[in-house]
């Protein structure tokens, strides 16, 4: 059923062109007015910390965001998320790789945080996996898919500040299969992340609290180091 829904996807994305998610005009998911806000924070120092107490959470070493969760922004974020536009992963995800390029250090391989595979069968896909995909391509590192959402949450936003982290604690795992090392298929063993630095990769970040558990699942299995970085960050 997600192979029919991938394949009809793409052919009405053959058929009918993009509509601008933030206003709305033929021709692009994000048109050349809208595009430049996902670089709002390009010029923006890197290790930004986010939340309160202004800390990264713990273990990740460091924390970063394209844009703020607003405007075309979060419009084209949710169009992704909830309305099937798949072709926004990839303005999405150059401008992760982009961010990157400009304040990150360290990462040798990109996860993508993993939505419930129960979510990924209804929805077809995984946005953060797509945006993930992208940003791998153009920081020139392999893609893996090893972490797992292990039990359905609560979506986050519904949540106030101290309960995010009660949360998803527990919630992520590394895949116990034993299947190729790199893409976005649902096969990637474990041992992939044994002694590299990790760059996890996701579409919206408010307090860090589902990046730090994914981190601590990837650290409990061999990575050495976990970094991150949002398209956006919701205040």
């Amino acid at each position: 059923m997600a192979s029919l829904r991938r394949l009809t996807t793409a052919t009405l994305d053959l058929a009918f062109p993009a509509l601008c998610s933030g206003c709305r005009r033929e021709g692009a998911p994000l048109c050349p007015m809208c595009l430049p806000t996902l670089d709002v924070r390009l010029g923006s120092p890197g290790g930004t910390p986010i939340g309160l107490p202004a800390e990264i959470p713990a273990p990740l070493l460091q924390l970063d965001w394209c844009a703020p969760f607003t405007g075309p922004v979060r419009d084209g974020l949710h169009d992704l998320k909830y309305r099937g536009e798949r072709r926004l992963a990839e303005p999405f995800g150059v401008a992760v790789a982009r961010r990157w390029s400009k304040v990150g250090s360290g990462a040798e391989v990109v996860v993508p945080v993993p939505v419930h595979a129960e979510r990924e069968r209804q929805r077809g896909y995984d946005q953060a996996a797509l945006i993930a995909a992208v940003a791998a391509r153009e920081l020139g590192l392999p893609l893996v898919r090893t972490l797992e959402r292990r039990r359905a949450t609560v979506a986050q936003f519904e949540l106030g500040h101290d309960e995010r982290a009660t949360n998803v604690a527990g919630a992520f795992g590394l895949r116990r299969d034993r299947g190729p090392r790199t893409g976005v298929g649902p096969g990637r063993g474990a041992g992939v992340v044994v002694g590299r630095w990790v760059l996890l990769v996701d579409d919206v970040v408010t307090t860090g609290a589902t990046l730090a558990a994914c981190a601590q699942a990837l650290r409990s299995g061999g990575a050495i180091a976990v970094s991150a970085i949002a398209v956006a960050r919701e205040r």
